[in-house]
Formats: C-alpha cells, sequence, structure tokens
C-alpha cells in the first residue's frame, strides 16, 4: 500500500553526499546503494521530510503503514525512529505518534539531513549561509593549522596541491582533491570542533561545483590553484594570519564564481521571457 506523497526508500539522496557523508563527486550517481534495511528507512523517511512529504508539526503515517511500505521488523522500524530524532527531525509523542520537528530543530550539521537538503536543490540563500559558516569557521581553522599541522599533513597538503593541478582534470577529480584539502586542514587544526565540520564543507563545495567548477576555465583553474597553494604555503610558514586571510580569498573567489553564473542564468530568463 502507498503513501500518498511519499519519496521512494530507494532514491538517491545528493550526487555529493552518502548516506554517511561519503563523497563521490559532482554529475554522477554517488548512491551505491543503502546498506541496511535501517539506512533504508531513515534515507525514505528523512529524505520525504525535507522535501515537504510531511508537514512540519504533523505525524507520520502510522507505524503499520510504514512497516508495510519498508517491509521491515518493528524493531527496525523503531531503531531508525531513534536515528532520526537523532537528527532533529521527529519527536515521539505518547498517543500520538512520531511528531515532525519544525524546521528550525533539523540538523544541518548532519551529513544525511544536509544531503536531503542538496537532493532538493541548493537554493540561493542555503549557498549564502553555507559560504558565511565557511567564513566564520575555516580562516580560523587555517590559523590554528599553521600553529599545530605536523610535517606529514604539510607535505600531504602539497601532494593534494598538485593533484589539483593536474593538467586535464576532471570536476569529480579536483573536487576530490579540494575537499581532502579542506578536510585536512581542519584536521591539523587540532581542534575537534573545527574538524568535526567536514559535511558543512563537503555541501558547501557540492553547491559551487554544481553550478560552475574552476576546471572549467583554464584562468579560473590556475586562479583556484594559486589560492588553494596560498593557504598551504602560509601554514607551512607557521604564518596564521596569512593562511586565515588566504582561506578568505579563495571562499570568496569561489563565491564569486558562482554569483557570475547566475547573473547570466538571470540574464537568460529575462531575455527568453
Amino acid at each position: 500500500m502507498a503513501i500518498p506523497g511519499f519519496l521512494s526508500a530507494s532514491a538517491p539522496s545528493s550526487p555529493l553526499l552518502s548516506a554517511h557523508g561519503r563523497s563521490a563527486m559532482a554529475g554522477g550517481a554517488r548512491h551505491p546503494g543503502l546498506r541496511s534495511s535501517h539506512d533504508r528507512v531513515v534515507h525514505g523517511i528523512g529524505s520525504a521530510i525535507v522535501a515537504g512529504a510531511f508537514a512540519q508539526g504533523g505525524t507520520l503515517p502510522s507505524e503499520e503503514l510504514l512497516l508495510e511500505r519498508f517491509a521491515v521488523s518493528r524493531t527496525v522500524l523503531r531503531e531508525a525512529f531513534k536515528t532520526l530524532a537523532a537528527k532533529g527531525l521527529v519527536v515521539a509523542r505518547t498517543r500520538v505518534g512520531m511528531r515532525v520537528c519544525p524546521r528550525q530543530q533539523w540538523n544541518l550539521f548532519d551529513a544525511d539531513v544536509l544531503a536531503w537538503h542538496v537532493g532538493e536543490g541548493v537554493e540561493s540563500r542555503l549557498r549564502e549561509e553555507l559560504a558565511d559558516f565557511r567564513l566564520a569557521m575555516e580562516p580560523a581553522a587555517a590559523a590554528l593549522a599553521a600553529r599545530h599541522a605536523t610535517p606529514a599533513q604539510i607535505a600531504q597538503m602539497r601532494g593534494l596541491i598538485a593533484a589539483m593541478g593536474e593538467p586535464g582534470l576532471s570536476r569529480l577529480d579536483f573536487a576530490r582533491a579540494d575537499l581532502a584539502l579542506h578536510k585536512l586542514i581542519g584536521q591539523a587544526s587540532g581542534n575537534r570542533l573545527m574538524a568535526g565540520t567536514e559535511a558543512v564543507i563537503e555541501t558547501a563545495l557540492f553547491a559551487a561545483f554544481t553550478l560552475s567548477s574552476p576546471v572549467d576555465d583554464a584562468a579560473e583553474h590556475q586562479a583556484s590553484l594559486r589560492g588553494h597553494a596560498a593557504i598551504v604555503e602560509a601554514i607551512a610558514a607557521r604564518d596564521g594570519v596569512a593562511a586565515a586571510e588566504a582561506v578568505c580569498g579563495v571562499i570568496r573567489h569561489g563565491q564569486q564564481r558562482i554569483d557570475a553564473v547566475e547573473q547570466r542564468e538571470g540574464e537568460i530568463r529575462n531575455h527568453e521571457g
């Protein structure tokens, strides 16, 4: 028995984020198949909530309907409810059932919740919020990395810069190296909270590269490469101020590239209208 408006439990989420936050970037099917009945239920209900299939403040269908929908045991379904509750999406109400939480309670630091948002399309407001968050966090992480990064981490960063500069690089390969570099800077900061924002950075990069990748234009590719290399060399020089400034430059450069694409698309729509 189908539940009206309910998204397919096996539908893929975003092209970038896996159900567990692993990267497999832009333009291809990243979703390798949900690994367990629990994952399938969490993905099916969670992505439907984010897509608006269930009203905020409303209740989910009864356990009986969901058990039939997903063909799982009651134990699996209730464990999935616990996972969704931990993500801020639902809350149990006595004699009512599982109620959908207001959007402001959803945990946007959770990789799955971000993935489900991206699966619905990254609107301009979310891109701006992601950029603002990065500007608030990543410069500080880079400054700390300039103090704490080990020689091995710096060598690894330089290796990623070399990978980002390979000729004929695909969007996917550039994105993987770019994401790995930003994650490594967070880890090198020595601050576990900063290192824990990887899902936000991953989503921001997906949002950027969906519209425009630096490898699409030779000059943009070189500009992006120089900006990222400046971050790494400032970290290697133990210059926290320069590292923070270089990160700001990279984030703003990416945002300017997106703004230019959106402006061109807006002009095309206006012309066609």
